[in-house]
């Protein structure tokens, strides 16, 4: 039996959600499990090969490091590998200093975790999966004296749709999103991210069998 990549949504919130735990997200492949992100509430089960972040900065940085440190890691940007499924850190626009998505890649299929950024990153282009940001509706969200910020997730649909990006997850959901939700918006391009949902990847999609025409 061909072994498929599951990725879990441990949270898809944002900083401070209301409703859900942080975005995070559990990676398993052959019997090992990899763990993007999270925080208290989004918390991985059972033994870890390695923590994943794409801020070493973040507002959560204490508390994944409490978490990590219970289970031996220390939870840091850096690239893994889990037989043939390759995960590594790319730069992503979003705050003023540096900070990073993830690629996910199989021989014939991948998928991208890039949960806050405030410019599409072109490396996302063509991904059979993308989990991205949500934390503004219609409007981008811009951190003082111009730092970056996120991108909106009306802009967020569009662009991943104009880069062909086959399936699209929002994993990172702010308050303005969560009001559009309950206000019966619809999304032009995507679905909205549910912890504890589970996403597969078998070796060929779809999209990766499209790129390899």
């Amino acid at each position: 039996m061909t072994p498929r990549l599951r990725l879990t949504l441990l949270g898809a919130g944002a900083m401070n959600s209301p409703r859900y735990p942080p975005a995070g997200l559990l990676v398993r492949y052959r019997r090992r499990q990899v763990m993007l992100d999270g925080g208290p509430g989004a918390e991985p089960a059972g033994p870890l090969a390695a923590w994943l972040v794409c801020d070493e900065r973040s507002e959560l940085r204490r508390q994944l490091r409490t978490l990590g440190a219970a289970r031996g890691l220390h939870p840091a940007v850096a690239a893994v590998r889990v037989a043939d499924l390759v995960i590594e850190p790319r730069p992503v626009a979003h705050t003023s200093h540096p900070t990073w998505g993830y690629l996910l890649r199989l021989p014939m299929a991948w998928a991208v975790w890039a949960p806050e950024i405030w410019a599409f990153p072109a490396w996302a282009a063509g991904a059979d999966l993308m989990f991205a940001d949500a934390a503004g509706w219609n409007r981008p969200i811009r951190f003082a004296r111009g730092a970056g910020g996120h991108m909106a997730a009306l802009q967020v649909a569009e662009q991943a749709r104009e880069h062909r990006v086959a399936r699209l997850v929002f994993a990172h959901i702010g308050r303005p999103s969560l009001r559009a939700i309950d206000a019966g918006y619809r999304l032009p391009f995507g679905e909205w991210g549910k912890p504890g949902r589970t996403y597969q990847l078998p070796p060929q999609t779809h999209g990766a069998a499209r790129r390899a025409q």
